[in-house]
């Protein structure tokens, strides 16, 4: 998830806007508290949304539609004494939460705590970025966790009600590994699920099919920086949800020549957060590039991708991370996202949400989340 914070010192410009990580402002804390309404802050950069929730830290926004309304499911960070290292020890979070607005400017509802790792009877600890899909009135909450020997897994939890609470299934999805799923349904009715995080999220070390510890193979660091970027995965789902309907697969993600984005290119390469939405025929694949913080697209002409490097949804905010979701509410689209502007620490976040353009031409309006103020 995280490799280093020194990339976080960063600076950079699109347009008019210029931020670096030194004019962020000064936060300030009281280590013991458990929750965001006890930090404050001192403003000194304007911010183009606000947080939709206050009482709890969330990050990591997967919204959708459901029954007509928008139905939020966030990971919930909480306060850790981890030291913050490559392997996100620090973003420790335990349970989920589910959240809904009846519309875009709506109150957001806090449904409770829909699922813990206790209730998990596979996983330990680090429920990270989940996500929902519905089918025939069940409705399906995949998300990542660590197992009993400290590989991420995929896991799944059903219930009838979007707003749950979930009931895990007894094991994780089989042949599952790294993190963040994002399930898309398409037109026709078929599900697809997509995932994958380097670093912290573990997908560098499957690159040859099988797990490997970090020190014992060079399989389980990163390809040379001119070789092909680690490929996220997708593949269908299975009727009933809970597994996969066939072998993974790899998202390949093209630059404009038709050639395979480089592990070097930390501009444009797969980092974590896939998303996929559909605009008119055309399939939108968005994602995290991590240590250069933005949310980048690819465009193809199908779930599978290959797909075509287009430029940047979401410059960076603030915060070392950038995870989002993009979905259709009415006629307009919208991106829900996390910052830290609450607490100003990189592992208490908050999401927010903003409307998304689409040109006539297909391509996205570039959202910049922040600017400073003097």
């Amino acid at each position: 998830m995280k490799k280093s914070l020194k990339r976080f010192l960063f600076t950079f410009a699109m347009g008019a806007t210029m931020l670096s990580f030194s004019q962020c402002g000064s936060k300030t804390s009281t280590e013991s508290t458990t929750e965001a309404d006890s930090f404050t802050h001192k403003d000194t950069i304007s911010y183009l949304s606000q947080p939709l929730i206050t009482d709890h830290f969330t990050a990591d926004p997967s919204a959708h539609v459901f029954e007509d309304k928008i139905y939020i499911y966030p990971s919930h960070d909480i306060p850790s004494s981890a030291q913050e290292d490559d392997t996100g020890a620090q973003y420790d979070m335990k349970d989920y939460h589910v959240y809904s607005m009846d519309s875009p400017n709506g109150k957001v509802t806090d449904h409770g705590e829909v699922l813990h790792v206790a209730d998990v009877a596979w996983a330990t600890k680090q429920m990270w970025a989940p996500d929902a899909a519905e089918k025939n009135g069940k409705y399906y909450l995949y998300f990542p966790a660590k197992d009993k020997e400290n590989i991420f897994r995929l896991g799944v939890a059903v219930s009838d009600d979007p707003a749950g609470p979930f009931e895990p299934q007894p094991a994780p999805m089989n042949g599952s590994f790294s993190i963040d799923p994002a399930v898309f349904e398409d037109r026709d009715g078929t599900h697809y699920i997509y995932w994958g995080g380097i670093w912290g999220g573990q997908l560098q070390k499957w690159r040859t099919g099988k797990y490997h510890s970090t020190g014992d193979s060079p399989f389980a660091d990163e390809p040379a920086d001119e070789e092909p970027a680690i490929a996220p995965k997708v593949a269908k789902l299975s009727g009933d949800m809970l597994e996969f309907g066939e072998k993974p697969k790899d998202i390949l993600i093209l630059d404009q020549a038709g050639e395979p984005i480089k592990a070097g290119d930390h501009d444009r390469r797969f980092f974590e957060a896939a998303w996929v939405h559909r605009h008119d025929d055309t399939y939108y694949f968005s994602y995290s590039t991590g240590d250069t913080h933005t949310i980048s697209y690819a465009t193809g002409d199908n779930p599978y991708g290959p797909f075509t490097y287009q430029g940047v949804v979401l410059a960076p905010v603030q915060g070392w991370t950038n995870h989002h979701s993009i979905v259709k509410v009415g006629d307009q689209w919208y991106i829900f996202y996390h910052d830290t502007q609450i607490s100003g620490k990189n592992y208490l976040r908050n999401i927010k949400m903003a409307p998304l353009q689409h040109n006539p031409d297909g391509s996205i309006q570039t959202i910049i989340p922040m600017e400073k103020t003097k």
